[in-house]
This record gives structure tokens, C-alpha cells and sequence, in this order.
């Protein structure tokens, strides 16, 4: 059983029409996910690929396709309205890949998306797949096999390397989930870790994170409390200077808050298996 989607699970994408948007969609398709509708404005009628009809609004989408999940590729200008208009229109899983999203229209969209009562993951990640059955996102299916090890992870090329690193040991994965590393993401650690716990097929889980902001620590005040399953992390960024950005937006050390050295302390002291470097995840999971 995997978390948040599966193979039933009924695809669109808003922008399949665009570059990246028609690219990945290609990708989710050959994978075996169920990408039933592409929505943009003033294409509607039209085909993607001739395969996928194209609607001009995602109320039109899922009335004739019955989608509950969408993925997100517009420009960051119109990416808030985007995820809002899913929200609005019945998604219960958006998955927002767009990145340069400024954090006050985030806090707008985040906020209208959970009153709705539906889930989103980003923005500026890389998505989730669920390996031998589907994806929404850009996480390539090389990475991935099927298993009993559940990832999160903010970063995305992390993800790759350490899902690599595990699939060359022979260990396979339930579901990766990227929730992304902007300061304003609409799931945490915490969201990901809980149903993770929850999930029969998932025994063991992998933690990665970045320095910046306190995410990793509440999630270590969690996994004290209430994780049961065996959990590995490694935080990325330890050697980078106070005050400068690393990679993500939320990636900075600030007033000597959210170093690597401070979330590493906290995460062991929950009874956490820390990494010094990614490759290290698979022996720490044996």
C-alpha cells in the first residue's frame, strides 16, 4: 500500500503543453501512471499526444475524467491561481513542481488548499512516485524499486542519489515523496512521517533534509514520540557558512539557527540514525 497515490489513481496536468510539462508528462505516462487530462486555457478540445484530451479548465477536467490529483508545471506567476483552481474544483492531491513561487502568494494558496481539505506537496519539488506503479513529478524511475523503505526528502537530487544508493543495496522503496524546500510548503516532515508510520508496507524510513528554518527538529520531536519503525537521515549543508543560501529559498543559516551540527544533535537524541554523507543511508537501514 503506498502513501498519498497510487496505480488507480487518476492524473491531469496543468501546463502538459509546455516544455517541461509535456516532457514529464511523457515520462508519467511510459511509467504506467494514469494521466487522463492536460489543462490549458484556450486549448481545450485539443489532444497531447494523442492520447490525452486537453480541457480549458480544471472543472472541466475532472467532470469528464474524474481526476483527483494534478500536477502542477505552469510559470510561477500563475502557479497560486493554478493550485487554488485545482483545490477549488475537488483535487485532493496537487503536486506543485514550480519553483520561484513567491512566498506571500504561497501562504494564500497553502492556506485556501488546506481549508478545502485537500493535500499539497511543494512547490519546488520534485513529486512523488510509487515504484512499479506510478508518479507525479520529475523523480526519475532509474532511482527506484519497489520495497519497504519510505523517503522524504527536501531535495530533490538528494533523493536521486540516496534512492540510487539504496537500490544498488538491494533495498527497494514504498513511496519517495519530495515536499520541497521553499520557505512556505504545503507538507512537512512530520505530514510524510505519520503516514509513513501508518503504512503497513513501509518498515523503514528515510529522512533528508537541509539546514535552514526548524523543520528537521520538530520532525526529530516526533519521531521520539510517536515513530515506531527504524529511521535514517542525513542533513545536507554542513559545511556551508551562516548567512549564505544553499540551493533551496528556506536553505540558510540564520542567527545561528537551523546549522546541520544543531538538527543532526536533535535528530539522534530522537533515537535517529545520522548520516555524514548520503551513501552511508543503506548500511544505517540494515
Amino acid at each position: 500500500m503506498a502513501i498519498l497515490a497510487n496505480k488507480d489513481t487518476k492524473v491531469i496536468v496543468q501546463g502538459i503543453t509546455g516544455a517541461e510539462g509535456g516532457f514529464h508528462s511523457r515520462l508519467m505516462l511510459e511509467y504506467g501512471t494514469q494521466v487522463v487530462g492536460g489543462v490549458v486555457p484556450g486549448k481545450g478540445g485539443q489532444w497531447f499526444d494523442e492520447k490525452v484530451p486537453i480541457f480549458d479548465t480544471v472543472e472541466a477536467a475532472v467532470e469528464a475524467t474524474g481526476a483527483t490529483a494534478t500536477m502542477i508545471m505552469v510559470s510561477a506567476p500563475f502557479a497560486p491561481d493554478a493550485i487554488i483552481e485545482a483545490a477549488d474544483n475537488g483535487i485532493k492531491l496537487i503536486v506543485c513542481i514550480t519553483e520561484h513561487i513567491p512566498v506571500r502568494d504561497m501562504m494564500k494558496a497553502v492556506t485556501h488548499v488546506k481549508n478545502k481539505g485537500a493535500r499539497l506537496l511543494g512547490p519546488n519539488c520534485p513529486g512523488l512516485l510509487v515504484p512499479g506503479q506510478m508518479k507525479i513529478g520529475i523523480i526519475p524511475e532509474m532511482v527506484a524499486t519497489p520495497g519497504n523503505v519510505g523517503v522524504v526528502s527536501k531535495s530533490g537530487t538528494l533523493t536521486y542519489e540516496v534512492g540510487f544508493a539504496l537500490k544498488n543495496k538491494g533495498m527497494g522503496q514504498s513511496t519517495i515523496v519530495g515536499i520541497g524546500g521553499d520557505p512556505v510548503i504545503g507538507t512537512n516532515f512530520v505530514d510524510v512521517l505519520e503516514m509513513f508510520e501508518n503504512d503497513p508496507e513501509t518498515e523503514k524510513v528515510v529522512l533528508l533534509g537541509e539546514i535552514g528554518g526548524n523543520a528537521e527538529i520538530v520532525a526529530a520531536n516526533y519521531i521520539k514520540s510517536h515513530m515506531t519503525k527504524p529511521v535514517a537521515a542525513f542533513i545536507a549543508g554542513q559545511t556551508a557558512p551562516p548567512g549564505k543560501r544553499m540551493g533551496h529559498a528556506g536553505a540558510i543559516v540564520e542567527g545561528g539557527e537551523g546549522t546541520a551540527e544543531e538538527k543532526n544533535r536533535a535528530l539522534e537524541a530522537a533515537g535517529v540514525r545520522v548520516a555524514r554523507n548520503p551513501e552511508e543511508i543503506p548500511d544505517l537501514l540494515s
